[in-house]
């Protein structure tokens, strides 16, 4: 579009633009101001939208949610409604599945290579899982990422966010990379999620020196190292609880589950009933031994 195309090179002065190409600046203004007009209007939509949700617990899917809005006087269509329930990552906790978090549209197999299928020699920190999963509230759904190392089944990083948008991908990387000392080359493993398949996640790990691989399509048991956890997380954390009143107190629900018990305290028989960070001291221990 012309207007956009205006809007996009601000390198001359929206006069010259306009001349050039054949256009009036009134004309550019208001399509400036409609598209911002727009962008207000369902910007105030989807707090709506958000609204019904967390009122619900996160119990209302999109045809509730639809009704509740006409019940309101508001107009409201199921396909709008879904559209901006997928965009703000809002599900109904009648939604158990947890495949329901993937939307893996776009992701072709040759740019989704899963590198695990080999069953190649894993050493600890050299091969990462990660995935994303949901946590009620009484405000909605917070969701959690955490990124596990699979030798040693410590979690070495933990985000909670209200979205579940790439951004809580990068921050966890990030958290991990700051917080463990990461070779280049260690694999990161995940689902082939919008999230861990956009552009800048990959570019991310790029920039580590990681080497991306996803799980194939309809294989969730391609990463059972990540839903093993979220498992273990469910059971002894969030279903005896039931409900956390804010997603305040669940992100820190959750970072003390990990840190206070699941890494440090909570032992495992395939570690020889150690906790996860026991084995790995005691593994980086041995090979120091060795090394001597």
């Amino acid at each position: 579009m012309i207007y956009a195309f205006i809007e996009n090179h601000p390198e001359h002065a929206v006069a010259r633009w306009a001349a050039f190409v054949e256009v009036s600046t009134s004309g550019y203004y208001a399509w400036q101001q409609e598209r911002e007009g727009r962008q207000v209007r369902d910007d105030a939509y989807a707090a709506q939208v958000q609204r019904i949700f967390d009122q619900s617990g996160g119990t209302y899917g999109a045809d509730r949610v639809a009704g509740q809005l006409r019940k309101e006087g508001l107009r409201a269509s199921f396909k709008k409604v879904k559209r901006v329930m997928n965009e703000h990552g809002l599900f109904s906790v009648h939604l158990r599945y947890q495949r329901i978090l993937t939307d893996s549209r776009g992701a072709r197999d040759e740019d989704c290579p899963n590198l695990l299928r080999d069953k190649p020699e894993i050493r600890p920190l050299r091969v990462l899982s990660s995935d994303i999963t949901y946590i009620p509230t009484q405000e909605g759904f917070a969701y959690t990422c955490t990124i596990r190392d699979l030798r040693s089944g410590v979690v070495l990083a933990e985000k909670t966010a209200s979205r579940m948008k790439k951004e809580l991908v990068l921050d966890t990387i990030r958290s991990a990379a700051r917080s463990w000392k990461l070779d280049k080359g260690a694999i990161f493993h995940s689902d082939r999620g919008s999230q861990y398949a956009s552009e800048a996640v990959r570019e991310c790990l790029r920039k580590l020196g990681f080497r991306q691989s996803f799980s194939r399509t309809g294989k969730p048991g391609d990463n059972t190292w990540s839903e093993s956890f979220y498992s273990i997380l469910k059971k002894e954390l969030v279903h005896p609880i039931g409900r956390f009143r804010t997603r305040e107190e669940a992100a820190q629900g959750v970072f003390t589950f990990i840190n206070g018990f699941y890494n440090t305290t909570r032992i495992q028989k395939n570690l020889d009933y150690l906790s996860p960070i026991e084995w790995l001291n005691r593994y980086h221990n041995s090979t120091l031994k060795i090394s001597a």
